[in-house]
């Protein structure tokens, strides 16, 4: 079998063989600077079998997909340090992510004390410079490892990997975990970490489900790295709008009020006046934009209308029983209600476009957990957009759209903003999507 393993070169061998295996035989020196492998563009654990002539590309620490390794890795670490102080603790899942890695725990919320002291249980698996292993292992033998551990969440994990699917377990010491990796082969590469949190979230999502408990943490190549993310973080958590709207006296909350339910002081209040009497005479009076009224609640038959009673019910307030049929809810958009503003009286096509706006408060029932500041309430106002044009209208007043919100965006200093949340769109997550959609050409 030839392999090409860039960048050590072209390598005769027999099939099977592991990437490990392959790079011993070339540079076995080197073998604990690599993270993972590329094959076809796909990312592998360097454990993984080469069984035909391939192209391999050994990802180190400078590759950008290896500090995703790294995290993931670490987030094993914790979660191992987790089951040494607190035994009883339940484990769940713990990804990285772009920003840096959690687990979820069913155990109660940890305090300060508590992940200093998970810390320092990490630091001690790090300096042994633990082998990570990896097994493939049949559903029964992974059934029967987390029922011995009294794992439950493992074990529902494990009942929702397809029937076809490769089953790896990843272990290091006394730890097993159930996970697809790829990982790190031994700790020793993690030289910078630092536990930030933890908060509350649901098991697979779901407010209904168990309450679990979350820590998030951060991981790096190297101290320095973790130092500079630290200041970094600081000086977010000094401009922290939660923390400055207190400071200038701009807006408050009150546990009896509720959270999510912010109260705007004369000073922020001014600055709502000053921003809606600013893009509601721009809408109207430059980008041709209809001023319209809706109420701030319908009955059901409207939200099924639209789909929201199918789709969103569990993110809206529902006033009375939902059963009954003239139950009412609170409105979490207006465009059913716009659309019926239209629908109000005879339109030609000469008549199209049809631009109607409404500075619109909304109503959301998100997750406590996820409430913070202004950036996530259950109540808030926004400047909205519905409109109704022909086929041949669509393309150029998309491009209106995007232009409105470019320029105000821009006006009030938000520039950066709008590449950050472009680059995070994704164009094929469709899940919550209803019907289809037919790209149209440009004329």
């Amino acid at each position: 079998m030839n392999v090409n393993i860039k960048p050590l070169g072209n390598v005769q061998v027999a099939a099977p063989c592991s990437i490990i295996d392959l790079i011993l035989q070339v540079k076995p020196e080197e073998l604990n600077n690599f993270c993972a492998a590329k094959i076809d563009g796909n990312v592998v654990d360097l454990r993984d079998i080469i069984e035909k002539d391939c192209d391999i590309e050994l990802l180190d620490k400078e590759a950008p997909e290896s500090l995703a390794i790294l995290r993931h890795t670490t987030a094993h670490i914790m979660a191992e340090a987790v089951k040494h102080l607190y035994p009883e603790a339940k484990l769940t899942i713990g990804p990285s992510t772009d920003k840096g890695f959690f687990y979820d725990f069913d155990f109660r919320p940890f305090n300060r004390e508590d992940l200093d002291a998970i810390e320092k249980e990490m630091k001690s698996i790090i300096k042994k410079a633990t082998r990570l292993e990896r097994k493939i292992v049949s559903r029964d033998e992974a059934r029967a490892i987390f029922q011995e551990k009294n794992e439950p969440y493992k074990l529902e994990l494990l009942d929702a990997i397809a029937p076809d699917a490769r089953i790896t377990i990843y272990s290091q010491d006394d730890f097993v975990d159930l996970c697809s990796g790829p990982h790190l082969l031994n700790t020793r590469l993690i030289k910078g970490f630092k536990l930030i949190a933890n908060s509350n979230t649901y098991w697979r999502g779901d407010r209904n489900g168990k309450s679990l408990t979350r820590i998030f943490g951060v991981a790096f190549f190297s101290k320095e790295d973790l130092e500079a993310h630290m200041e970094y973080l600081e000086n977010i958590k000094n401009r922290d709008h939660n923390k400055l709207g207190r400071e200038l006296e701009l807006f408050t909350t009150v546990d009896v009020i509720g959270q999510g339910l912010p109260l705007l002081l004369p000073k922020g209040a001014k600055i709502v006046q000053l921003l809606q009497r600013w893009i509601e005479d721009l809408e109207d009076n430059e980008w041709g934009y209809i001023r319209t009224k809706t109420p701030f609640m319908a009955k059901k038959d409207l939200y099924e209308i639209s789909g929201h009673w199918q789709h969103y019910r569990d993110g809206m307030f529902v006033i009375g029983d939902p059963e009954d049929p003239e139950v009412l809810a609170l409105r979490p958009m207006t465009c059913p209600f716009q659309y019926f503003v239209y629908k109000a009286s005879p339109k030609s096509y000469r008549d199209l476009p049809k631009r109607y706006s409404e500075t619109s408060t909304l109503f959301r029932n998100e997750d406590s957990g996820e409430m913070h500041g202004l950036t996530r309430v259950r109540q808030f106002t926004i400047s909205e957009g519905h409109l109704i044009v022909r086929p041949d209208q669509m393309v150029e007043e998309f491009k209106k759209c995007l232009a409105l919100a470019k320029y105000c965006l821009t006006t009030l200093g938000l520039q950066d903003d709008v590449t950050y949340h472009l680059s995070k769109w994704d164009p094929n997550n469709t899940k919550k999507y209803i019907g289809t959609a037919t790209a149209r050409k440009t004329p």
